[in-house]
């Protein structure tokens, strides 16, 4: 595919802004995939051009969160080796079922999902499980969002911080970052399989431009919901949800 200039005008301030709300409350990738396909880009070089360019970014988000102590460990490394199973297995059985199927479930649950938050002052709620069984409830989170990671895709961060939080008890920010350390695993596990299987599909002459902008937008994210706390981040989910919302049905149509 020949670059343009365009192309970079269309994908760089999008990527930005996935960045930004990706690191916020998940998500990124409902802004993302679109500008890389919105640019021209066929579906495999969008999907493996957008998650060199998302590693990029989901690092600088797990920097800033882990500088200012804002990543539970014992739970977020539990939940990356869950996630990595469950993944696999919802790629698997992508190739499976019918691809409305999952969405029509989706389009049922998200609504409650958001009457959730909506109805809670604060997101974060207590923990669930007693310490004894913390860490096995966030392999098994890892694995059942993995799962969805696999076979749906957007949105796996909005839900990472909502079951941490409702489940293990997690103050919001804390959840965020925490969901960081996941979907960072999740996004490298998917960029090395691209590199290795189909190299042609990541661009890396726009993805690195892109993955600037994608950095920058993590980085101010980051630093935002540092700042702003539980309320902003409530907020945030909501836009995401409603956006994946909106995607699902617009898939399903």
């Amino acid at each position: 595919m020949q670059l343009t200039w365009i192309t970079y005008l269309i994908v760089c301030p999008l990527v930005f802004l996935a960045g930004l709300i990706d690191s916020v409350a998940g998500g990124g990738g409902l802004i993302s995939l679109p500008a890389y396909m919105a640019a021209g880009l066929t579906p495999l070089q969008a999907a493996g051009t957008n998650k060199l360019s998302a590693c990029l970014g989901t690092v600088a988000s797990t920097t800033r969160f882990v500088r200012d102590r804002k990543v539970d460990w014992k739970a977020g490394i539990f939940a990356a080796i869950g996630a990595f199973p469950g993944s696999w297995l919802g790629a698997l059985l992508q190739q499976h079922i019918p691809e409305n199927a999952v969405r029509i479930l989706m389009i049922c649950a998200i609504p409650l999902v958001a009457l959730v938050v909506l109805r809670k002052k604060t997101v974060e709620g207590r923990c669930l499980v007693g310490e004894i069984f913390y860490r096995p409830m966030a392999f098994v989170i890892g694995l059942v969002i993995g799962f969805y990671d696999g076979l749906i895709g957007p949105g796996t961060g909005t839900f990472l911080i909502l079951l941490f939080t409702m489940l293990l008890g997690m103050e919001a920010v804390m959840a965020s970052g925490t969901a960081k350390i996941v979907n960072l695993t999740s996004n490298v596990a998917a960029l090395c399989s691209y590199l290795t299987n189909q190299p042609e599909n990541v661009l890396f002459a726009l993805a690195l431009p892109a993955a600037v902008c994608g950095i920058a937008g993590n980085w101010l994210g980051a630093s935002l919901t540092v700042k702003k706390g539980a309320g902003f981040i409530r907020w945030m989910l909501l836009i995401v949800l409603f956006l994946l919302l909106a995607k699902m049905i617009v898939d399903v149509l």
